[in-house]
């Protein structure tokens, strides 16, 4: 992308600042949501049709940005059954006004389906078989992905399953999490199953996906019967 002058709150607080009509034209967001869009986007997609993700099904896009992924989800899914939510409206608009248009996707993501909000997820009336988080777990302290977790537990049926990437912390056991303080923040696999035990979700540490900057993987699944 050609060198240009970012707004200064767009490096100062990038989850506040919001995108001006000439940063889409210039497809910032893109750069924004971290780059690699055609690579990561696509790696997302492959890896949940993988683990047997069908048409049929809804999905639930925690983060979803500007469609990075949801593009390629949205036409692969039922028409209605792709839903995003983000706390940024400026990437949901790049999403609905830019990425959407140029992917052919406009007419399978009706408007109530891309939701802003910060609460991790909205009242859309439907229950999730999958649910995806890529990498947002990496700038939420402990707390707040407990948050997240426990709302998405609310929105998924039985057996439901959310994916979710982390940056993993490989430092000796007893130090100090000082990682765990500051964006990006890194996490064990024990904190994933202390978030479980929390938010009533089994927990899979599923760890390398191919993900080109080595986030890993964990899964969580809504238990049978509840």
């Amino acid at each position: 992308m050609p060198d240009r002058k970012v707004n200064k709150t767009f490096a100062v607080n990038k989850y506040e600042f919001q995108l001006s009509d000439e940063d889409m034209d210039e497809l910032t967001h893109r750069e924004w949501v971290g780059g690699m869009w055609d690579e990561i986007g696509r790696h997302q997609f492959d890896y949940l049709v993988g683990e047997g993700l069908k048409p049929e099904q809804r999905l639930l896009d925690v983060g979803c940005g500007a469609m990075r992924a949801g593009i390629h989800f949205a036409g692969y899914l039922d028409p209605g059954n792709y839903y995003g939510i983000d706390v940024n409206a400026s990437l949901l608009r790049a999403a609905r006004e830019k990425e959407m248009p140029a992917a052919g996707v406009s007419d399978r993501v009706p408007e109530g389906n891309l939701r802003e909000t910060d609460m991790f997820v909205s009242n859309f009336g439907v229950e999730f078989d999958f649910a995806l988080a890529q990498s947002l777990f990496t700038h939420l302290t402990l707390n707040h992905i407990r948050l997240c977790l426990w709302r998405v537990h609310r929105n998924m049926r039985p057996g439901g399953r959310f994916y979710a990437t982390v940056k993993e912390f490989n430092g000796p056991p007893m130090r100090e999490p000082r990682h765990q303080v500051k964006d990006p923040y890194f996490y064990r696999p024990a904190d994933m199953r202390w978030l479980a035990q929390q938010t009533g979700w089994k927990v899979r540490w599923i760890g390398d996906w191919g993900h080109p900057r080595d986030q890993q993987m964990v899964l969580f699944t809504k238990p049978e019967g509840e």
